[in-house]
């Protein structure tokens, strides 16, 4: 019986799925026997086997080792495309522009295995109710005034991050302790609970030009603050901004919509913070 490629990956996908040998091979359309064969890696004799051989010669034996790898090695950035350029300069009508993917493959493999290494990071998993982040950020590129008078502010944002609930509070001045704790005690209010566990950035600003003494003042009030919660308090690594995705990105969607709301509203002027921060 001739079975496709499809079939047999709607077979091993329904097998996957928890489906009996019986039910998947019958929705790929082939018999149970065959379905047996196929995840005993037999395949159908009309599907072509896998080579791990090379089906024809290597247009660039004679120059990968002795040149092309040397120039990757002293260049890693080097693309295929100059490489190339660079092969028909030294060899005229050698290698023309239809081996570029087979280059490109190669190269791709090299710097795969010889190249730089990549930073590897792992998917963060949320469940409902454990992180709340705290941060604080500017409208850029507009200006609020009250009375006419441009109101120099942060916005503080706390963000649940598995819900995406937040609150935001217009804070008169720069970072500091002070509105991180007024931002927060705020937002807990209104939210009616707390997270398992609640996360700032470094806070630079609100430790610039501060003794260690005052840091750690800071630090024993700000763990003592989440502890009254009964929070468990945590920070960032300085310096490793994915850490913060969570609320780094809704600052910019937060952002949009208050500049929508600005440019609906007709105004950027307003008789006081209460009114803006309504």
């Amino acid at each position: 019986m001739a079975v496709t490629k499809q079939q047999v990956r709607v077979h091993m996908l329904k097998r996957e799925l928890g489906h009996t040998q019986i039910t998947a091979a019958a929705k790929a359309d082939f018999s149970e026997r065959t379905g047996r064969r196929i995840e005993q890696g037999e395949t159908s004799p009309s599907l072509p086997k896998p080579c791990h051989w090379r089906t024809r010669a290597d247009p660039f034996e004679g120059v990968w080792e002795p040149e092309l790898r040397v120039l990757l090695e002293a260049n890693p950035g080097l693309q295929a495309i100059p490489l190339l350029e660079g092969l028909r300069d030294r060899y005229p009508g050698c290698y023309p522009d239809k081996l570029l993917r087979t280059l490109q493959r190669r190269v791709k493999h090299w710097r795969a295995v010889h190249g730089k290494e990549k930073e590897v990071m792992f998917r963060q998993v949320h469940p409902p109710g454990l992180l709340g982040l705290s941060d604080f950020t500017q409208l850029k590129g507009m200006a609020i005034t009250l009375q006419g008078e441009v109101l120099s502010h942060w916005l503080y944002h706390f963000r649940l991050v598995y819900s995406g609930w937040s609150y935001v509070k217009v804070v008169l001045g720069g970072e500091s302790f002070t509105a991180l704790a007024e931002g927060l005690q705020r937002a807990l209010q209104r939210l009616g609970g707390c997270p398992h566990e609640h996360r700032t950035d470094s806070l630079s600003a609100a430790f610039k030009n501060l003794t260690a003494d005052e840091r750690e003042d800071i630090t024993q009030r700000y763990q003592a603050l989440c502890e009254h919660y009964g929070m468990h308090p945590s920070r960032n690594n300085p310096g490793v901004a994915h850490e913060n995705g969570g609320i780094e990105s809704p600052h910019g969607h937060l952002k949009r919509r208050i500049t929508q709301a600005l440019m609906l509203r007709g105004s950027y002027d307003f008789a006081s913070v209460v009114d803006y921060q309504a």
